[in-house]
């Protein structure tokens, strides 16, 4: 059973622009992938779980390929760009930039026509359903506002992220970090909850919203500007625009200090690469601001993007918490480190979702099985929506000023203190509006005591007041109320 709170494809992998990392060329791509990650990563990448991303990675690409996803091709061969970090070229692509929405569209016709699934749309997860210790299935919401229970052998978290807990990002509405704080919530560990990946380029046009500029365009070339005109790029890495996105994050925030910064394709109008076909999705968009690739000055600024951290899992998706496993986002095997290599996210949902899967079927009987759901739902309280949006936006804004890109110990403990507050008027009863403010109240916490915690510099968590990094990279775990740091 496949539980969807909105539209089954509508998830951050259907927003997915810029492609997926697999290494398709031998044993010295593999190798050199996974030195990309661990590279990346700021010196706190799981090496066990990188190297059976990248070992396992192409095998299922192929299995995708086998069941009909449409990459991009030319003359029959898979076309590959080049993100920053990569060593080479081995982003694989779809419609040119459309990579996630054909993974969703293809693994969601594979279930479709395999016996056995049940889908199951605009039912919300309230908590999980725990006994003996062990997780044995879930409290849901229907579509039609009543509530019921569900028992299974084993329970799994793909649920995504947590960007809008930030008020700017390029998440989509869904994205409430709902799996991670239930889990938290029924006694699992969460892991480096304090690395919030901000993707650098995100539409930065006042009253827009903040649609991603994939990474890819630089691949193919775009220069960063500052509001003089200058590339800064230069000034901060030898990468320049490829630099590892943490760094370029922080240089556009900078230089956006003293004016607008953009990105410029103005130099490639006249090269081969025709941007509105390899872009079509950007540029239709760009389209409705009466703007163009290779044409005009794209306004661009960091926005909350993708959460290294989340349920502390080992490489088959199990968490702490028996019967319980996650993968993707949700899940932190600690693959991405303190700074997620681009276009990794793609691969890891599909390894180590695959792994998970296994490992599930794999369950011992020591789980009760209780197989299958009450008949009937009751009624759930409803719930002043006005007042649920009004607080979210709150804690959105409060993360976004306090919480974000560039932190400090007196940001954090402001956040800190109001949340707090904010604990005090969390809205109560059932509706979906309702029970992602509890989540997104869940994950804040989390995030603020464990950057509050964290006091050096690594990655994409960047301390104003602690810039160099430890001697020795640990990983922040969050677990039943209390921090730890273990390597």
């Amino acid at each position: 059973m496949v539980v969807s709170k909105d539209e089954l494809a509508e998830s951050n992998t259907a927003y997915a622009q810029g492609g997926i990392a697999v290494a398709l060329g031998g044993v010295e791509d593999v190798a050199e992938h996974l030195e990309d990650t661990v590279n990346a990563g700021d010196g706190l990448v799981n090496r066990e779980a990188a190297t059976v991303l990248v070992e396992q990675g192409p095998g299922r690409v192929q299995e995708l390929l086998a069941w009909g996803t449409e990459f991009d091709k030319a003359a029959g061969e898979l076309l590959r760009t080049r993100e920053g970090a990569h060593s080479r070229s081995r982003i694989l692509h779809a419609h040119g930039d459309a990579t996630g929405r054909e993974i969703a569209v293809s693994l969601l016709r594979r279930a479709l026509t395999t016996k056995g699934i049940t889908l199951q749309e605009f039912t919300t997860s309230v908590d999980m359903i725990v006994e003996d210790g062990c997780a044995v299935g879930a409290v849901l919401l229907d579509a039609k506002g009543g509530l019921r229970r569900v028992y299974a052998r084993a329970v799994l978290l793909a649920s995504g992220g947590a960007g809008q807990v930030y008020s700017d990002t390029t998440n989509p509405a869904v994205a409430t970090g709902d799996g991670i704080a239930m889990a938290y919530r029924a006694g699992a560990a969460l892991s480096d909850m304090e690395f919030y990946q901000f993707h650098p380029t995100a539409f930065a046009a006042k009253g827009a919203p903040r649609f991603l500029m994939s990474e890819a365009l630089r691949g193919e070339g775009a220069w960063l500007v500052n509001a003089k005109g200058e590339r800064f790029m230069p000034r901060y890495h030898a990468g320049l625009e490829l630099a590892p996105r943490d760094v370029v994050a922080r240089a556009i925030t900078r230089e956006g200090m003293n004016g607008p910064v953009y990105l410029d394709m103005r130099h490639l109008s006249g090269e081969k690469v025709d941007l509105k076909a390899r872009f079509p999705g950007i540029s239709r968009f760009l389209a409705e601001y009466k703007l163009e690739l290779g044409r005009d000055l794209i306004p661009v600024r960091p926005a909350a993007h993708y959460l290294m951290g989340g349920v502390k899992t080992d490489v088959h998706g199990k968490t702490s918490l028996p019967g319980l496993y996650a993968a993707g986002e949700a899940a932190s095997t600690g693959v991405h480190g303190a700074n997620r290599l681009a276009s990794n996210s793609l691969l890891e949902g599909l390894v180590f979702g695959a792994l998970a899967a296994e490992a599930m079927i794999g369950q011992g009987s020591g789980i009760r099985d209780q197989g299958g759901s009450e008949p009937s739902s009751v009624a759930a309280v409803k719930v002043d929506a006005v007042a649920v949006d009004k607080w979210i936006a709150e804690l959105r804004s409060v993360m976004w000023k306090d919480a974000g890109l560039l932190r400090d110990a007196a940001g954090l403990k402001r956040a800190q203190a109001r949340l707090d507050g904010m604990m005090r008027e969390i809205p109560r009863g059932f509706s979906r509006r309702a029970i992602e403010a509890r989540n997104l109240f869940t994950v804040a916490n989390v995030i603020v005591e464990s950057a509050l915690a964290r006091e050096e510099s690594r990655g994409a968590h960047y301390r104003n007041d602690f810039p160099s990094r430890h001697p020795v990279a640990k990983h922040s775990v969050m677990e039943k109320g209390r921090l730890r740091f273990e390597q």
